[in-house]
């Protein structure tokens, strides 16, 4: 979400696509886009933050009428910012952006800079703009990377800050109705087939132990949206979940060893003989039948057939900031590249470079690879346990 909005001038669209002015450069929206993910990769290796200024015009349609009041806007920007920043259209002739770079600012820094750059460009601005232009314009701040904090639910990421991908979506609006509709005539397919195994299991789940069928949790979507994920209740009830957590941080903090599963190879990175999991839970985990209540999250739209897998939140608040672009990039799935390739036998950076070629090589022949590679991969159970 924006951190701060303060009004300010109206905008016009008599500006070409790129401009000048001196040795400063005015980027198309293209050419912007791209340096927002440059400055994103940036900030991902350095840790130094960048700061996306937004100016929008209150009234589009009075915007369009407006005649010289975005060259004026322009022209204001482009001498107030030092050459280090970068200035271009974020929407073609319609939101001007800036991206000042090389904050070496920590959060409670964040007000004075919003306070510092907001209060000097209102002034130059109030001196270029007629009163009335001045006043239709919102300037508004983002900060990468932005605060993902999921202790309160349905907080999505700021999509402001990831314009590229959200254009990415919109040139495959074809191919992702595809990949709805396969979901859902897939997911209540595989209901219906299931349904018996599905009874059955319930019904051993009651009689095994006390509590309810299935187990339902909170994760985290795409682009850091939370719903209830479904499984079939694999543990005992009131289980203390610190466990996970500290292994799960030391795994995707690369310091935690693999566990031996019982099967070939060199182990897992994935908790084994977890006392928690009761002997039918075992079962279910090892032929991945606990998964099967997901097709429900399928046929809502919270997930899909194929994708990466949804992180829970205590998972993500350790995530490095490029980790995150796993849960950005593409809708979670029930089985995936990382499920039918390495699976838990594979380090978490490496999960996640999986998760990101799955999501920018994606296709509808590639998921159908996926999920015709899925039941070998169940059948083995490499690391499942």
């Amino acid at each position: 979400m924006p951190l701060s909005v303060i009004r300010v001038p109206k905008m016009a669209d008599t500006l070409s696509d790129s401009v000048s002015a001196g040795s400063r450069e005015f980027l198309s929206e293209e050419d912007f886009t791209r340096m927002i993910a440059i400055e994103r990769k940036r900030t991902e290796r350095s840790k130094e933050p960048f700061l996306l200024m937004l100016l929008e015009a209150a009234d589009r349609q009075a915007s369009n009428n407006s005649g010289g009041t975005l060259d004026k806007v322009v022209t204001a920007l482009l001498p107030t910012t030092r050459e280090t920043d970068v200035v271009g259209w974020y929407k073609d002739r319609t939101a001007v952006g800036v991206m000042f770079t090389g904050l070496n600012v920590n959060v409670e820094d964040k007000n004075l800079i919003l306070d510092a750059i907001g209060n000097r460009l209102s002034a130059k601005l109030r001196e270029t703009l007629a009163f009335e232009s001045f006043e239709q314009i919102i300037m508004s701040f983002h900060f990468f990377p932005d605060d993902w904090n999921h202790d309160k639910p349905g907080r999505p990421t700021n999509l402001t800050l990831y314009p590229d991908l959200v254009n990415r979506d919109t040139s495959r609006r074809f191919p992702l109705i595809l990949k709805r509709a396969i979901d859902v005539v897939g997911s209540a397919g595989m209901l219906i087939l299931f349904s018996p195994i599905l009874l059955m299991i319930a019904l051993l789940i009651k009689a095994s132990s006390k509590g309810p069928v299935l187990f339902r949790q909170r994760r985290i979507g795409q682009h850091g949206r939370q719903f209830t994920f479904l499984k079939f209740r694999s543990m005992r009830v009131d289980n203390d979940n610190s466990v996970h957590r500290e292994y799960v941080t030391k795994l995707i903090a690369n310091e935690a060893g693999r566990q031996q599963s019982g099967g070939p190879g060199d182990g897992i990175f994935k908790l084994t003989n977890d006392k928690r999991v009761t002997p039918v839970g075992k079962l279910l985990r090892r032929t991945s039948f606990d998964e099967l209540p997901q097709f429900l999250n399928v046929l809502k739209g919270e997930m899909s057939l194929v994708g990466p897998r949804p992180p829970l939140p205590y998972e993500l608040a350790v995530y490095q900031t490029w980790h995150r672009r796993r849960v950005l990039e593409a809708k979670p799935g029930i089985t995936g590249l990382w499920q039918v390739t390495g699976r838990s036998r594979v380090k978490f950076d490496e999960m996640v470079r999986l998760d990101l070629y799955y999501a920018r090589s994606w296709s509808p022949w590639l998921d159908l690879k996926i999920l015709m590679k899925t039941p070998l991969a169940v059948i083995k159970g490499a690391g499942a346990c």
